[in-house]
């Protein structure tokens, strides 16, 4: 196959949980990376996913049902990503036949390379044994994660598991461990690659920390690496708790500087900004995304929001997205002072959670009509607000007007702040007077 993906003498972003998405994957191909594994996702979950051509952000997304994007990719990754599937990962470890079950079907059904990643067994005969039996299925590749299922990052890497499967095998093996004691610059990259006798490396929490480890003339200040990171978070719209997962990740023992404490208490990519001095390139990529929106939508497009009954719930598609809103005000505000002119009773909120990822959905009542996101949300108070938002839209609610209250208000504290400066005291008045 033209273009086929080579896992031979290759560098490459092992997979990592919530570590592993597009920013990360690019920034290190960027910095020098051959390959980049996404994150572990779960088969059944993508199962249930439909693919979205995102015109905006000229994407391929993978859209769960509660409209969460569980991967996203781009033409400037193509032919050097690698989707990681997960099957509960180290617990097959012990069913050799449904492992070399997956892979001979894998093989078989898909018309793109094949890789297995594993752990060693305790026994040096189980493992050559197991990975005989893995490279039989037709796989591209075999990496080796050389500790034990049970060893955490703190014990050493067993760098002779990984030679041994090296040379039980004829397909390249790809040594993985080594970012603990081996692996602190690029240079050590060669050297960690030869003590195993592999034929490829893939990092973790070595590019994790500093994913400059990449790159041959030498790793770059973090805080460059940092604002990289976020640039392309900006620019491929993820999502901010897992940008500042990331990013603290990579602060590491420095999580709890002035830096650290900004970033963690970041809610938005905006805030995010902010904390990292980019609100400039925030505001800029926001406006490139918005102008490329309102061009794709053309004056004959219909909005992407449609009104829709649930019952005797009406709802809308609708996010709460913070930046969208002025610094302290909320569409839950919005619509409690939009409640109270109208003599209106207070909007009641009913939360519910969903029981398989924990997220929340919430149903506002004003004036005995209930409103509700058709989305489910990350937290019980951003389902409030996406309610509060629903309800706002649907009554045709102008959401500026507390705003320029807001606004209004806070001109006037000002104002009679400094004519109560200007005020004369008693003292003044008597000499005034006299």
């Amino acid at each position: 196959m033209a273009g086929r993906l080579s896992f031979a003498n290759i560098t490459a972003l092992a997979p990592m949980v919530r570590v592993g998405t597009l920013p990360m994957r690019l920034l290190a191909l960027d910095y020098g990376a051959d390959v980049v594994y996404c994150e572990e996702l779960i088969d059944i979950k993508m199962a249930q996913c439909r693919r979205v051509e995102n015109e905006v952000l000229q994407t391929v997304d993978f859209v769960a049902p509660d409209d969460r994007v569980m991967f996203r990719t781009c033409e400037k990754e193509k032919q050097r990503v690698v989707f990681q599937m997960g099957g509960m990962g180290a617990a097959l470890l012990s069913h050799p036949d449904k492992i070399e079950a997956i892979l001979t079907k894998l093989v078989s059904g898909v018309s793109v390379p094949v890789t297995c990643k594993i752990r060693i067994l305790p026994s040096l005969e189980d493992t050559l044994t197991l990975a005989r039996r893995i490279e039989k299925t037709g796989v591209a590749a075999i990496a080796v994660h050389g500790r034990f299922k049970d060893e955490r990052p703190r014990h050493p890497v067993h760098c002779d598991y990984i030679g041994a499967v090296a040379r039980a095998v004829a397909v390249p093996v790809i040594a993985n461990g080594g970012s603990l004691d081996l692996v602190k610059t690029h240079g050590d990259i060669r050297a960690f690659k030869e003590a195993a006798g592999a034929s490829s490396v893939m990092l973790a929490r070595a590019a994790m920390w500093n994913p400059s480890v990449f790159r041959s003339a030498g790793p770059l200040p973090l805080h460059d690496v940092m604002i990289q990171y976020l640039k392309y978070a900006l620019r491929y719209d993820n999502h901010a708790f897992n940008s500042k997962y990331c990013l603290c990740q990579m602060l590491r023992d420095k999580v709890e500087s002035a830096l650290g404490k900004r970033v963690q208490a970041a809610q938005d990519n905006r805030e995010l900004s902010e904390a990292m001095d980019q609100l400039d390139a925030f505001e800029e990529t926001q406006a490139a995304l918005d102008a490329r929106r309102d061009a794709l939508r053309g004056p004959e497009r219909p909005p992407d929001r449609v009104i829709a009954l649930d019952g005797d719930v009406t709802t809308m598609a609708l996010k709460f997205e913070r930046r969208e809103y002025p610094p302290q005000l909320t569409p839950k505000m919005f619509l409690l002072e939009w409640s109270r002119r109208q003599k209106l009773e207070q909007p009641t909120y009913q939360t519910v959670q969903r029981a398989q990822d924990r997220a929340f959905q919430s149903t506002v009542t004003v004036e005995k009509r209930k409103y509700r996101s058709s989305l489910w949300e990350k937290s019980k108070k951003f389902a409030e607000q996406a309610s509060a938002v629903v309800c706002l839209r649907v009554l045709g609610i102008p959401e500026s007007h507390v705003g320029r209250r807001h606004k209004r208000k806070t001109e006037d504290d000002r104002d009679g702040a400094r004519e109560k400066r200007k005020k004369p005291t008693a003292g003044e008045r008597q000499t005034a007077g006299s």
